[in-house]
């Protein structure tokens, strides 16, 4: 499925098969999740991807071939291909275990092509093993829901009392890791969204309702993961003097302006900014052994238009995933 412009759909086309390069693996895709990221570029909201693009950033899959200098990688290997599909190496975000900040990073899906296909290439140092079990589909959203939502919570600090802004595809994987760990889940829906309200109780959550509802006891911290700057005025209100607001997306619209008093306190505001390596090791191991269980809504690779415009209309429960 390519992206030839901005806003203009995606189209189902035949292109040649991939030829993997230096330090690159050929992967067969099994299934690749939709991401909101992916809409955010569909929609133009993030600027100058590679045109024409094959989207795609949770990519499950085997590996069918490998360029020159690649080893240890055996042919019908699982492994998981995420957003962050290479870095310099070299810079000082790099050098400092930043390499998510890194100027040069190129991203799978955006940069360069991704998993909207029945094969794709990805960097071998940048694709991480996977289980067998569950299947394909199962794991497509831990490769970028489950690691930014990981990295988010992990930013986010070790308070009891978590609230969720936004329950979609990160929300209901990282609310499985917050439970494991024993601290208390606030979710917050659009307004009216029963189906989202009883699946974030489903999961384990002490409270869940729209996002225009206080909660009924103040959070430690807070994660944001709908793309809606007005809710960040929400949250820090929400939130305790000391706590911690995360904006766990990579666009939002503009933030209102916001009144001291809801930041005093040594409140902190923070973003999370792509992934590491050692993000993706910690947290699959993790997900393995919980287990992190996805919520997905299936389609067929040429229905990737579709299941688009039910994410960007809030109509997917969980994950959205593309099986070729």
């Amino acid at each position: 499925m390519v992206l030839r412009q901005p806003r203009a759909g995606l189209s189902l086309e035949r292109v040649e098969r991939p030829v993997p390069g230096p330090g690159q693996l050929l992967i067969k895709v099994e299934a690749c999740g939709v991401c909101r990221t992916d809409l955010h570029i569909l929609d133009g909201e993030l600027q100058q991807p590679k045109l024409p693009l094959i989207p795609g950033h949770e990519i499950v899959g085997r590996v069918a071939g490998a360029g020159p200098g690649v080893e240890g990688h055996a042919l019908g290997l699982r492994v998981g291909v995420p957003w962050l599909a290479s870095t310099c190496g070299t810079c000082q975000f790099c050098r400092a275990g930043q390499e998510n900040l890194c100027d040069a990073a190129a991203f799978t899906g955006y940069t360069v092509d991704g998993g909207y296909a029945e094969y794709c290439v990805a960097d071998a140092h940048f694709c991480f093993p996977l289980p067998e079990e569950p299947e394909a589909a199962s794991l497509a959203p831990l490769l970028c829901a489950g690691l930014i939502g990981y990295r988010s919570l992990r930013l986010a600090g070790q308070g009891r009392r978590l609230g969720i802004y936004g329950f979609g595809a990160a929300a209901h994987l990282i609310a499985q890791v917050a439970k494991a760990r024993g601290r208390e889940v606030f979710a917050f829906t659009r307004p009216g969204d029963a189906a989202a309200q009883k699946m974030a109780m489903d999961l384990g959550c002490v409270w869940s309702s729209g996002s225009d509802e206080p909660p009924p006891r103040e959070l430690d911290s807070a994660i944001i993961f709908a793309p809606l700057g007005e809710l960040v005025p929400a949250a820090l209100k929400a939130t305790r003097k000391g706590g911690c607001v995360v904006c766990g997306g990579i666009h939002m619209s503009k933030i209102p302006a916001i009144d001291y008093s809801l930041l005093w306190g040594e409140r902190v505001l923070r973003s999370v900014a792509n992934l590491t390596r050692q993000d993706a090791t910690e947290f699959l191991q993790l997900a393995k052994d919980i287990p992190v269980r996805a919520q997905t809504t299936r389609f067929a690779l040429q229905e990737a238009n579709e299941a688009i415009a039910l994410l960007r209309q809030g109509k997917i429960s969980g994950a959205a995933v593309l099986v070729p």
